[in-house]
């Protein structure tokens, strides 16, 4: 942490009778200064993301899953839905009706055809009727056999063999079975056995060759056409004709005909020429249901109720109320965002004017520096940005980020400051994520509670506590909230009216639901705590801060700066522990941060290690080496240490605050002793110069924290009393209050903000602490040997 003296306005000099400058003039003057220019361009920068990341040009959806309206709302805008529901209903339809795919084998007709060839030639071989088999006659018998004709295998025979006498050979018979199979050949023949399929449709199908390329179109059949039945008149009529060519009309070609036809009959519905697909059905009803357009669902504006009031929104009417509202921001014209933007901006210039008032008067050094500065817009933009991703529907946890940034706040700030910061940023939530008054209350309350709990952080386990008791107060707030606005706050899985585990176990009662959204929000604190635990050393590393359990780390006598000062200079290093001792206990006798100044005590004079014979309590019988130098040298000497003691600070990357005690301990006090023994050494010599007092003041700065005018007022009564010849009670009190007042007087406490009635306390905790050490003793007559 670096300070600069505040700078003071002075107003200019009226030349005549000309009037000083009005406000409105030294305002636009202050404006136009280079790092007031930057410091409002961050402004601006930080602003800008905000508003980018929450998508600040347009309202956010107000609603929530488990929210009861207190009235019908109805749509504002025509839109249109997705119905899920009707549109999966429409594709299971469309794909139980798909067509299913057969392939057409027509190896077993040709091989049938081949058969009854090869049957009537060999039967038409024999010389006799009585020579073929009954068996093999029974063949070309119909299907329901009627009353046995003793003389029909021998006409059967005549009329074969005059059939083949007659100009009949094998290509011809072929050809005249091929025309009668014709239909087969093209779409086979579905067996009236067959059971019909499941899945698909029951009146159609499509067909493609065995063997044809992927690509091939199949073509379309009807399941009805393809039945034996429909398909044998067709087949009895075109063999018929094709023999009666061959033949004429004669008797035997009937005979012929008929057993054919019987044949045919008897074995066409044992061959399978259609075989269903798997692959290519399945691949047919996801084209057919693809193909099913989605089902919209159309809301009139005015007329259509998208959510019941006095109801809880559910999953869906959340959904619908979700499609609305993205409706509506389309149909905004340009002019609406821009004044929703407008409105944006302004809330955040207002929250600038307030925190930077606050800071101006209460915090300056929070403003003056720029790094410090800049951490905290960006600290704020990260948590707007954080809390807009946590706001989900499903888990409503912004509470977790704010309750961070709350509590980073406090360590590295005052609480009143964090206080004021975390309450604007939850305002900038509340309205990004159109939060009413009841949810900024809840949020509001953890944050709080957080704050103020937030003391000292003397072990890792504080922060756990701390969320945890933030998270009763978060959860008694959303209870009393919850009572009564009559609604539920938390997560969708804790107030979601229906289709979950709470309201299976504890029916849908408002009161438990309330409950368990309110654990929710004092789960979300106790995670808040845990992070915060294990995100401390980023925090105090980023804001350069120290908690007290870094300082407990940092005062570890086994630090190696510490170790060198012991080997070096051990009268400086027993000077450092005695100087923290009465620092702590005067420090904290004002509620300052006494650890912090023992600390800092033990590292105040580290840079008298590099010259360490130069300075009294390290000096031993060598005697003084200031002897042999001007006063002026010895000066530099002395002075020195404060510069030489920063550098090895930032060497071991020791904290800023630690190095401002460094160099502040001094602050622009006069090098007394070196003083007046020049101003000596110049009585002697007249014409030699007037003594310039600066030349033997150390450079500052002064002490910019209480903290840093204790440990200055600790170091200079320490070093004094051991000048004390007599150190009673009342010289020691005499010693600390003249100093206090050289000090005082002197404007050393200008800049830090240390009061009289402060003053006076730390004064008697020092002459306490001193005469504790110099106290009485019982002088004990010499030892007397034998």
């Amino acid at each position: 942490m670096s300070y600069v003296p505040s700078r003071r306005f002075r107003p200019h000099r009226s030349n005549g009778l000309a009037l000083p400058p009005g406000h409105f003039a030294r305002l636009m003057e202050t404006v136009r200064r280079s790092d007031v220019l930057v410091r409002i361009g961050l402004c601006i920068a930080a602003a800008l993301a905000m508003w980018l990341f929450t998508k600040a040009w347009a309202p956010a959806f107000p609603y929530r899953t488990g929210y009861v309206p207190p009235r019908d709302i109805i749509a504002r805008v025509d839109f249109e839905v997705l119905d899920q529901q009707e549109t999966a209903h429409l594709r299971k339809q469309a794909r139980e009706s798909a067509e299913n795919v057969y392939t057409l084998d027509l190896g077993p007709l040709h091989q049938l055809r081949q058969e009854l060839t090869n049957e009537l030639l060999r039967i038409s071989q024999a010389d006799a009727a009585t020579d073929v088999h009954p068996t093999d006659w029974s063949k070309f018998d119909p299907i329901s056999v009627p009353e046995a004709d003793p003389e029909l295998p021998s006409r059967r025979l005549r009329a074969l063999k005059k059939f083949f006498d007659n100009g009949m050979d094998l290509a011809k018979l072929e050809s005249a079975i091929s025309d009668a199979l014709k239909p087969l050949e093209r779409s086979g023949i579905l067996d009236a056995n067959e059971p019909p399929q499941k899945k698909g449709s029951q009146t159609t199908i499509l067909i493609k060759p065995a063997g044809a390329p992927p690509d091939a179109e199949p073509h379309r059949a009807a399941v009805d056409e393809l039945r034996l039945a429909k398909l044998r008149p067709g087949i009895t009529t075109r063999l018929q004709d094709a023999l009666a060519a061959q033949m004429g009309q004669g008797d035997e070609g009937k005979i012929v005909g008929e057993m054919m036809i019987n044949w045919l009959d008897k074995n066409l519905s044992n061959i399978k020429l259609l075989t269903r697909d798997e692959v290519a059905s399945e691949a047919e009803a996801e084209r057919a249901a693809s193909a099913v357009p989605p089902f919209m669902r159309h809301y009139k504006a005015g007329d259509d109720q998208l959510a019941a009031g006095g109801q809880p929104i559910d999953a869906t009417a959340y959904a619908l109320l979700q499609e609305e509202h993205k409706k509506w921001l389309s149909e905004r014209h340009w002019t609406n965002r821009l004044r929703y933007s407008l409105a944006t901006f302004g809330l955040y210039l207002a929250v600038y004017v307030l925190c930077g008032f606050y800071i101006f008067h209460r915090n300056r050094r929070l403003l003056i520096d720029l790094r410090r500065f800049a951490i905290l817009l960006g600290a704020i933009v990260a948590t707007v940005c954080m809390c807009w991703m946590a706001s989900g529907d499903r888990f409503r946890a912004e509470i977790i980020p704010l309750m961070l940034f709350g509590m980073t706040a406090a360590i590295a700030y005052e609480k009143e400051l964090a206080l004021l910061l975390s309450a604007s940023v939850a305002l900038i939530i509340a309205f990004a994520l159109q939060h009413g008054l009841a949810e900024f209350v809840i949020l509001v309350s953890g944050i709080a509670a957080a704050i103020l709990l937030l003391r000292r952080i003397r072990s890792r386990t504080k922060l756990i506590y701390v969320g945890a008791v933030a998270g009763a107060v978060v959860m008694a707030t959303a209870i009393g909230v919850g009572t009564l606005e009559g609604q539920t706050y938390g997560a969708n899985f804790a107030v979601s009216p229906s289709d979950n585990y709470i309201n299976e176990w504890f029916g849908q009662s408002f009161y438990v639901t309330l409950v368990v959204g309110a654990a929710w929000f004092a789960f979300c604190a106790v995670v808040a705590g845990i992070l915060m635990t294990g995100l401390l050393p980023f925090v105090e590393r980023l804001f350069d801060v120290q908690t007290d359990i870094s300082l407990l780390e940092l005062g570890d006598v086994q630090h190696p700066l510490l170790q060198q000062l012991v080997r070096r200079a051990p009268g400086t290093y027993n000077h450092s522990i005695n100087v923290a001792s009465i620092a702590e206990t005067a420090a904290e006798s004002i509620g300052a941060n006494g650890l912090l100044v023992r600390v800092g005590a033990y590292f105040h004079d580290i840079g008298k290690m590099l010259k360490p014979s130069y300075f009294v309590e390290n000096q031993g019988p060598d005697g003084n080496r200031h002897e042999s130098l001007q006063p002026a040298m010895s000066t530099l000497v002395i002075i020195a240490h404060v510069k030489d003691g920063a550098d090895l600070a930032r060497q071991h990357h020791l904290p800023q605050s630690i190095i401002d005690f460094i160099e502040q301990h001094h602050g622009t006090t006069l090098v007394e002793y070196f003083y007046r023994r020049e101003a000596k050494r110049l009585e002697a010599f007249p014409d030699s110069g007037e003594l310039d007092e600066s030349t033997f003041r150390y450079p500052g700065p002064q002490p910019q924290t209480k903290e840093a005018a204790v440990l200055m007022l600790a170091d200079v009564v320490e070093s004094a009393s051991r000048a004390l010849v007599d150190p009673t009670p009342s010289r020691i009190e005499s010693l600390v209050h003249d100093l206090a007042m050289k000090r005082l007087l002197d404007g050393q406490f200008d800049e830090c903000g240390l009061t009289l009635s402060e003053l006076r306390t730390i004064e008697d905790s020092l002459v306490k602490s001193l005469t504790a050490v110099y106290h009485g003793r019982v002088k004990y007559p010499e030892h007397q040997t034998a």
